[in-house]
């Protein structure tokens, strides 16, 4: 049985998130607080398995909360959050600091069936995960240098992520590690649509490399990386002598949309050979036999190992089946994968 405490100012919010989760299987509310105070004593008391949190609450904002929560008593954090501009960068930044996930508030513009689905989605995935004392994060934010820096500057070499549970933060500490003119890069993360852009925004303001949430049509080059925008499935397509990017409305596949495994599938199709894959930390299967077709096709592919991984589901799927030549540590993986390049 999964313990949850559902932290939100608003009566309305607690009840519905509570009323969401206490009806899944396997799921049990223990309580409710309405600020970090009172959710502080309750933590001591009841001692949850996860926790949902609201980022903006009187008293104590959320992000300061979950700092000192993620410091001195690590627990896994769903953020809840409205769609302020404001806020959406408050909950990209309460993933920096060790959320594992991020919904969406109920309200006008999404149903309490929809965030119902996805709460209880989010929660299951936080309840497998590792989380560690922030302070322990290490600092992998050093350039690599590929063997071949000149032959970074073509289109013709691309790196392609895939992500979800744990992943914005393995995304950053991958992207910050390669070099200005690092591989033309594509990156499907788990992300609900009125994230990904802040989440590419903040990539972007860490990285030696340009970070942008996708548009279709949009080519992709050397020294740019293009976030998936939540909602819409990126394939990669080969244009004469480039490869451009193409947003598409099909259907989730293995739940999702943007699925990892519809771009790495586009990838192998479009790029061959002149790919890497890597599939980081995740719940579920996504990404698996897309990986395998990039080897498949020639491509070199990776997967983060357990011990880095803050949930190894989709690493150890793609490993399973053979989708991955190398598993490795996560400060290992872009050194890996330029050196692939």
């Amino acid at each position: 049985m999964i313990r949850v405490l559902v932290v939100d100012d608003s009566a309305v919010v607690r009840r519905v998130l509570s009323e969401a989760l206490s009806s899944a299987p396997g799921i049990e509310v223990v309580g409710t607080a309405a600020d970090p105070y009172a959710a502080r004593d309750k933590i001591a008391a009841l001692r949850p398995d996860v926790l949902t949190l609201d980022v903006e609450m009187p008293r104590m904002d959320g992000l300061t909360f979950l700092e000192k929560l993620m410091t001195a008593h690590p627990l896994p954090v769903v953020v809840v959050s409205s769609l302020t501009p404001a806020s959406s960068a408050t909950a990209v930044r309460a993933l920096e600091l060790g959320a594992v996930g991020v919904v969406c508030k109920p309200g006008s513009q999404f149903s309490i069936p929809d965030v119902a689905r996805d709460v209880v989605h989010q929660v299951r995935a936080a309840a497998l995960a590792k989380v560690r004392p922030l302070g322990d994060r290490p600092n992998r934010r050093v350039e690599v240098t590929p063997p071949q820096a000149d032959g970074l500057v073509t289109t013709r070499k691309i790196l392609a992520i895939g992500a979800s549970t744990g992943g914005p933060r393995a995304i950053e500490d991958v992207l910050t590690q390669l070099p200005p003119a690092g591989p033309g890069t594509v990156i499907v993360q788990h992300m609900p649509a009125q994230f990904t852009a802040e989440f590419a925004k903040r990539l972007n303001s860490l990285c030696a490399m340009r970070v942008a949430e996708a548009t279709d049509g949009e080519e992709v080059l050397a020294g740019k990386a293009l976030i998936a925008p939540g909602g819409r499935h990126m394939l990669l397509q080969r244009v004469g002598a480039t490869y451009v990017v193409r947003l598409k409305d099909m259907p989730a596949v293995n739940h999702h949309r943007p699925s990892v495994d519809v771009m790495m599938h586009s990838v192998a199709k479009a790029a061959g050979a002149n790919a890497v894959g890597v599939i980081l930390t995740g719940m579920g299967s996504d990404g698996a036999k897309g990986l395998l077709a990039m080897r498949e096709a020639g491509a070199h592919t990776i997967a983060q190992d357990e011990e880095t991984s803050i949930v190894f589901g989709m690493p150890k799927e793609a490993a399973a089946v053979g989708g991955a030549a190398q598993v490795l540590p996560l400060e290992q993986i872009a050194g890996a994968a330029c050196a692939a390049i």
